[in-house]
């Protein structure tokens, strides 16, 4: 079912756009709040749901489960890298793991096989940054 193109849904496009990285729903609710917008939650909810069902923002699960989006920037399938620290993200392609799972799935008898693959791990900068006591004790946990 289509979303009407309403002036929040356009809105939230556009927060969605200037976020960077990956940006959970209560994030970007934050930021229109904070700019005053009378944009509900439920409103952010629905309009990032719309969005990525049309391809227009990716969405993926964190490690601790919640839901983030951020706005497509590339067509068609494609995988992420994700910093776990400063949130930077890369689409990467990823020919490897898609042989394998048409593989795996085809050795087990499985056909039209889809899949989600994202990477989290800390880029280059956030790996030569020294550890902070926040850091060390968030890895503790």
């Amino acid at each position: 079912m289509a979303q009407r193109n309403t002036w929040q849904r356009e809105r939230v496009r556009e927060a969605l756009a200037g976020a960077p990285g990956f940006v959970s729903a209560q994030a970007l609710h934050a930021t229109l709040r904070d700019e005053n917008t009378g944009i509900g939650l439920a409103t952010v909810y629905r309009a990032l749901a719309g969005l990525a069902a049309q391809g227009d923002a990716d969405s993926l699960q964190s490690p601790e489960g919640e839901s983030l989006y951020r706005a497509c920037t590339s067509t068609g399938h494609h995988h992420h890298l994700i910093c776990r620290s400063c949130g930077l993200t890369v689409e990467i392609a990823a020919t490897d793991v898609e042989e394998w799972a048409q593989r795996t799935a085809a050795t087990h008898g499985f056909r039209d096989a889809e899949h989600i693959v994202d990477i989290f791990g800390l880029c280059a900068a956030c790996s030569q940054a020294p550890v902070t006591d926040a850091a060390e004790k968030r890895d503790a946990d």
